[in-house]
Order: structure tokens, then sequence, then C-alpha cells
């Protein structure tokens, strides 16, 4: 087993691990970037072919870098994963791609990371990996009829990977909408879940420009929103009871498209999808677009409530060296937004520059030993 030291590990190349990279260089500190995939930018690129940002381009840069479109415009997914990838090139960011951590352990030393056939120590370990990464189903989904086509959000690309008939989409979200609004073009659609309301303007129109860029991204998401506001610490709360209000889609354009929308699904009888009104679905295809569980079962140091880091605007005070970011309102509203995710980073950071230097400081991977 090849074993490496570094001084800070980061563990995820998405925005969060990117930026927190772009910090530390600037602060002169070493550190390496480890990813699952294949290419950085990935994360985006695996995720259904017509999606697009929520937020305008101006709001979607990385520190040092604008975004390469109009300030207005709303990227695809592609765009910020090649974007991500032009980032790490950039600046030099030293990171490898398809390394999958097995396990996080904390030693007398500092950590110990475990990733297939490699092992890496570090002095400090940068979790940025958010606490959205496993697929989240119910458990009756195992109970459908095996005819059925079954997909989560996170798998689906297209309408060509489903069936003919009928499309029952679970969760009335964001993506249960914007997936349902699409598949009304091919397939007969019923949409199942709690309405979760809906902005009350177009996030694409001239008022919404002023509105939502300037009062809504930048002063409330970014800076009335957060921990340090009474407001903010409510809402932190809220965030993560249940899913936000719609944000591209609107009811009227379902109901225009044939979607149907529907309580939500409980349970299954006889294979078929069973909704809280007691109405059976005679679905041939369901899309799940239930969420995500934080998938940080890796991490064996006891800093977990449940399933969830603790944390202190991504800081660990029980366990000197660790960090997370990337993680849902980790700081403010918009810590979950690309545009949160610089601001965020450069704490972490500067938190690490802090730290005593146990070693020389070197640039790259040291070599300790080959077993």
């Amino acid at each position: 087993m090849n074993t490496n030291h570094v001084e800070t590990l980061i563990i995820g190349a998405g925005q969060a691990g990117l930026s927190t990279g772009y910090h530390l260089r600037r602060l002169g500190r070493p550190f390496l970037i480890v990813d699952a995939h294949d290419e950085i930018g990935d994360v985006w690129r695996r995720r259904w072919d017509s999606l697009r940002l929520f937020t305008p381009a101006r709001y979607d840069a990385l520190p040092g870098m604008a975004f390469p479109d109009h300030g207005f415009a709303f990227p695809t997914k592609d765009q910020m994963a090649d974007y991500l990838q032009a980032y790490a090139e950039r600046f030099q960011l030293d990171v490898e791609t398809g390394v999958r951590v097995d396990a996080l352990t904390r030693t007398d030393e500092g950590f110990l990371v475990d990733a297939g056939a490699r092992q890496y120590t570090a002095d400090n370990v940068v979790v940025a990996m958010g606490n959205q990464q496993q697929p989240k189903l119910p458990e009756f989904a195992a109970d459908l009829s095996p005819a059925i086509t079954q997909l989560h959000s996170i798998a689906y690309r297209n309408p060509g990977q489903l069936q003919p008939g009928t499309v029952l989409v679970v969760g009335a979200g964001n993506s249960g909408a914007e997936i349902g609004l699409e598949l009304a073009r091919t397939h007969k659609v019923v949409v199942a879940g709690r309405d979760t309301g809906h902005l009350p303007f177009r996030i694409a129109g001239w008022p919404s420009r002023l509105l939502l860029s300037r009062v809504v991204l930048r002063l409330v998401f970014h800076r009335l929103l957060s921990v340090a506001t009474p407001i903010g610490r409510k809402a932190q709360a809220a965030a993560h009871s249940g899913g936000g209000p719609l944000i591209r889609t609107r009811p009227r354009e379902l109901a225009e498209a044939g979607v149907v929308r529907a309580p939500k699904m409980v349970g299954v009888q006889d294979g078929l999808p069973v909704l809280a009104d007691g109405q059976v679905v005679a679905a041939d295809n369901v899309v799940w677009c239930t969420g995500y569980e934080p998938g940080f079962s890796w991490v064996n140091i006891p800093v977990l409530d449940g399933v969830t880091p603790r944390h202190d605007r991504g800081m660990v005070p029980e366990v000197p060296g660790l960090y997370f970011t990337g993680l849902h309102f980790q700081y403010a509203f918009s810590s979950g937004m690309v545009q949160g995710a610089g601001r965020d980073a450069e704490r972490v950071a500067k938190a690490i520059a802090a730290r005593p230097v146990t070693a020389p400081i070197h640039q790259g991977r040291v070599p300790l030993a080959s077993k």
C-alpha cells in the first residue's frame, strides 16, 4: 500500500474543495485535493442533461476567476463542469481524481485516510463533499413491481431512459418539478408530493435581475440569512426540516404541460404506488426525487450528530485539524450555492494557516513509505 503525507488533504474537487485549495495556495500552504470522479467537474456532468443552475453566471464564479458567460445567463451543468476544470488548471491546483475515500480516522500524529490501495496521512483534513451525497429512497421502493422502471434523480439523464406509459415522479420540489415538466413532452406524468410553494416572479425576467441578483442573492441569502443573525439561525433550522420553494418552474406551467399533481406517495399495494389519499397509480415508471443523505459514514471520528457533522462555520473545535466545507447552510443560506463556497472556504483556509506547522512547508506530497 502506498502511503503519502501532505499537510492538508482536501476530500472533494467540487466548488468547495477547489475554493479551499485556491485560498490555501494564496496563503502559501501545501495541500492535495482528491476526488472519486474520473475528471474534475463530473459531479455536475453526471446530472440530468437539461439541468441549468438557478443563479446567474455573475454569481457562479469562484474566487479569482469570472464565469465565462454574460452576467445574467443561467449556465448549463456542463458549462459549470467545464468551468471547474478550467479553474483547477488555471491556478494549478494539485488534484488526484479517481480516488474514492473509504475511511477517515484520527491518529496520534494527525489523520489517516484510506482510499483503496492508497493511504494518506495529513495534519489537516478538509471534507469538501457537501451533505447531499447518497440518494435517499423510502423502504417501500423495494416493494414495487419489477415491471416498473425505477430511477433516482441522481441517475436520471433524459426521457429516453424510461419505458412508454405513465411516469410517477415522487417528490414535488425543484428536481421533481423540472424533471416532471421535461417528461411531460413524451409521457403522462403524475408528480406526487406536498406543495412547496414557488417564487412570485420569474428568475429569468428583467424584474428579477434587479430583485433576485442585488437583493435576494447578495443581501438576503449571502448576508442576512447567516448563523450570525437571529433570523438566519431560525432559517437554518427551517432549511434542515424540508425543501424550499420552486425556483424556475411554476405550478401553472406544470398544469399547462398536462402534469397531474397528487398527494405524496405513502406505500405500495400489489406492486403499484399508493398515494396519501388512497389512490393507486398504474405507473410504468417511477422517478424518485426524494433527496439525499449526507453520506459521511466513512468518517470514523465521533463528530456526527446522527448523520450530520457538528461544526462551527466549518471548523470542528473538538477535533483540531478537521474541517468541513460545502455543507448546506454552513454559514449562510448561500453556503450551498457556488457564490457561498468561496467565502466559506476562505474561512477554513485561514484557520488552517493559523495552525502551527508540524513539518517543513513543502508543496505537493512527500512519500513516507510503500508497504
